[in-house]
């Protein structure tokens, strides 16, 4: 079984992220995705998500394209959660850069014991469908 994950606040399913999810599920057999928490979500995007994380998760629940939701860590630098799943792709979407950065460098730093593959992902109408502009 080839194992994707993604990341993410997913604060609304919007069509961006059902795009995203489709194509991240393409890349593997089953598709994990880890849900920021509420105060990492603040800490990375600079403003609380709208949505409780529960409200989330259950959202990404009912996608087609996801098979196991997981709640992200504490913290979201220390990847505990991540290295819980140890996935074969890191499925990022194209906003993503300094989380690909970091993934890129621990890897390389031999912090993680095993191989994964980091794919970006095509963007679907970024200047439509992103949560910073719904």
């Amino acid at each position: 079984m080839r194992k994707v994950l993604v990341f993410g606040v997913f604060d609304g399913l919007h069509e961006g992220h059902k795009q995203f999810l489709k194509q991240a599920r393409a890349q593997g057999d089953y598709l994990v995705a880890l849900v920021a928490r509420d105060t990492v979500a603040e800490g990375l995007k600079g403003i609380y998500p709208r949505l409780p994380i529960l409200v989330r998760m259950e959202h990404l629940k009912s996608s087609e394209y996801v098979d196991e939701v997981v709640m992200g860590d504490r913290l979201g630098e220390n990847y505990v959660m991540f290295r819980k799943q140890r996935p074969a792709v890191v499925a990022l979407g194209y906003d993503q850069q300094p989380l690909k950065e970091d993934l890129e460098k621990r890897q390389q730093g031999k912090e993680f014991d095993w191989e994964f593959e980091i794919k970006v992902m095509e963007p679907h109408e970024p200047e439509k469908f992103h949560s910073s502009i719904l």
